[in-house]
């Protein structure tokens, strides 16, 4: 990880948490405001979408930034044993049948039965979520994601591929310094840029690392090996949430790249 100066350190364990927290407050009113709009008898329309999407981005933001502080740490996770292929196997399930919206397939792929390896199973969740929120923004209709999961000798690879435009050389050095740039003045139409650096530090406090290979027009791979080993007690099963009632996480975590008629009242329930 570069070294951060001391202001970059203060921005990232101060003043975006403590901008996290400010905004969860007007989000709460948000969300009761969309549910008293749905709750209505006439059909959803244009603005309920809008309304539901703006939310949605909104709190996805709001996790990146409480989780900035991490950036500025090398502390190495606290984790416990987990079975892959299973939880994986259901969070591609959730992703795919959201990813359709825009007319991406999305798979997963992995040749074992079960894969048991110590991990921070929210931390690795919100790897997944980033990564695959950032191809399918890329990956134009008629494309395809490919989510990998393999085990090598005595590491653990997860991948997320895609079809999309890839990108240029120029731009490969500050993908994970972006951040930086952004969060003075001039942020990007794509968000703050955290999603990445959130990924590299995911994987490095697992001990592993983060590989990125891209080409232009060609795509884009994102890879992460993680050490295969076994914390001790038994491996845990991360139960699947049902979010009902309104709440839905996939589209909260895909909403950046999902149309906003993709946040219709159908698609909620």
């Amino acid at each position: 990880m570069a070294e951060l100066t001391a202001e970059e350190k203060r921005l990232l364990s101060c003043v975006l948490p403590n901008l996290a927290t400010a905004l969860r407050t007007p989000l709460n009113n948000l969300h009761l405001a969309t549910e008293r709009m749905a709750s209505r008898s006439a059909p959803a329309g244009e603005e309920d979408a809008i309304a539901r999407q703006s939310y949605y981005r909104l709190l996805r933001l709001v996790n990146n930034l409480s989780m900035a502080p991490e950036l500025a740490s090398d502390t190495p996770f606290q984790t416990r044993n987990l079975e892959l292929v299973v939880w994986l196997d259901e969070l591609c399930r959730q992703m795919a049948s959201i990813a359709c919206e825009t007319g991406v397939a999305l798979s997963f792929v992995c040749r074992e039965r079960y894969l048991i390896c110590a991990v921070h199973p929210e931390y690795l969740e919100r790897l997944v979520w980033n990564l695959v929120s950032n191809a399918l923004k890329y990956t134009p209709s008629g494309g395809a994601i490919t989510v990998t999961l393999e085990r090598k000798g005595r590491l653990v690879r997860l991948s997320v591929r895609d079809t999309g435009c890839g990108i240029p050389p120029q731009q490969m050095d500050s993908l994970f310094s972006r951040w930086k740039e952004s969060l003075r003045l001039d942020p990007s139409r794509h968000g703050l840029g955290l999603g990445l650096p959130i990924c590299r530090r995911i994987a490095e406090g697992h001990g592993g690392r983060l590989l990125l290979e891209s080409r232009v027009g060609q795509g884009t791979l994102v890879t992460v090996a993680l050490p295969h080993v076994r914390a001790d007690g038994d491996a845990v099963r991360q139960p699947q949430t049902d979010y009902a009632g309104g709440f839905s996480h996939v589209m909260m975590e895909l909403s950046d790249a999902l149309p906003y008629r993709a946040f219709t009242e159908r698609n909620l329930d």
